[in-house]
């Protein structure tokens, strides 16, 4: 959602020098509140390249394929059956803090409400290693989200899914027989090497369509990739293709937020002020669909019927 402020006025963080006048406004004191509530930087979080004087907390993005704005992460956790909103976060629009909302309001909704889903149903965005690992050990949720695959290669080289995992011996097999181990170095906090041997590989015959530059072939394995294989399955069941098709309904409230109610820009500032209006939006939403269960549909609208004056 486009944020209360001026795309034509961002600056990069070393050039904001906060006045006493800027720093009394309450959008501009809950940013520096929240920087020096940070202990230390999140190496997942990109800091950011451009901010808003006038709402630093919003986030500088091109989401959707829309032009570039600052804006807000509207988040809905829906109840897809009954097409109940059962809690909201609003986040700065960025894919980070988006999936970490929804791990926020699955545990509040867990505390405030008992409810534990069986499934979650989501977009790409959240196809990530940790956030599937997240749902499938802590909270035993299976997940029907599609798995964020950035290994597929197009230039005729063999993709990661062309080398068989060895589970039991804990390493890859290469389309050649041969073996890949790792040394068991985290790389990045989340990534396993797999290399194979430089013996193996100078005399293989299929180099060519492995090996480009290197002396060796590398194979990342993310540690949750095994909650990735499982998402991957449940993507061929027909539980999977039935939830992809119930998200429609969920793209049908951020859809009739802008058609409906002309909900397109914030009026706020600050989290708090798009937290304040998020809510609101759920519950006028809410309040509809429980009108719709209890009254049913309005009836249609009846055409005038036309008078004709004969002189």
């Amino acid at each position: 959602m486009e944020a209360n402020a001026s795309r034509y006025h961002g600056k990069a963080p070393e050039e904001l020098d906060w006045t006493e006048k800027q720093r009394q406004k309450r959008a501009v004191a809950e940013y520096l509140v929240a920087l020096e509530g940070e202990s230390e930087p999140n190496p997942d979080r990109k800091p950011p390249k451009v901010i808003s004087p006038s709402d630093p907390q919003s986030a500088w993005t091109a989401k959707a394929n829309k032009r570039v704005q600052f804006g807000y992460g509207l988040n809905y956790l829906i109840d897809i059956e009954n097409a109940v909103i059962v809690d909201v976060e609003a986040t700065p629009a960025r894919t980070y803090d988006e999936v970490v909302a929804t791990q926020t309001m699955l545990d509040r909704t867990e505390q405030r409400f008992n409810l534990k889903p069986k499934r979650l149903a989501a977009d790409t965005a959240y196809g990530t290693g940790k956030f599937l690992g997240w749902l499938l050990k802590k909270k035993k949720i299976i997940p029907h989200i599609p798995v964020w695959e950035k290994s597929d290669r197009r230039d005729g080289i063999f993709s990661r899914s062309d080398f068989r995992w060895d589970s039991k011996r804990g390493v890859y097999v290469c389309p050649n027989g041969k073996l890949l181990r790792t040394s068991g170095t985290v790389h990045d906090g989340r990534t396993l090497l797999y290399r194979a041997s430089k013996r193996d590989c100078h005399v293989c015959p299929i180099r060519a369509k492995c090996c480009t530059s290197l002396d060796a072939r590398k194979i990342p394995r993310d540690l949750h990739e095994d909650a990735r294989d499982i998402a991957r399955r449940k993507m061929k069941t027909k539980a999977f293709a039935k939830s992809r098709d119930e998200r429609k309904r969920v793209e049908m409230r951020f859809a009739h937020l802008k058609t409906h109610h002309g909900f397109e820009r914030m009026r706020l500032r600050g989290l708090s002020g798009a937290r304040d209006e998020f809510h609101l939006a759920a519950i006028v939403q809410n309040l509809k669909t429980l009108a719709l269960r209890i009254l049913g549909p309005p009836p249609p609208k009846r055409k005038p019927a036309l008078v004709v004056s004969v002189p």
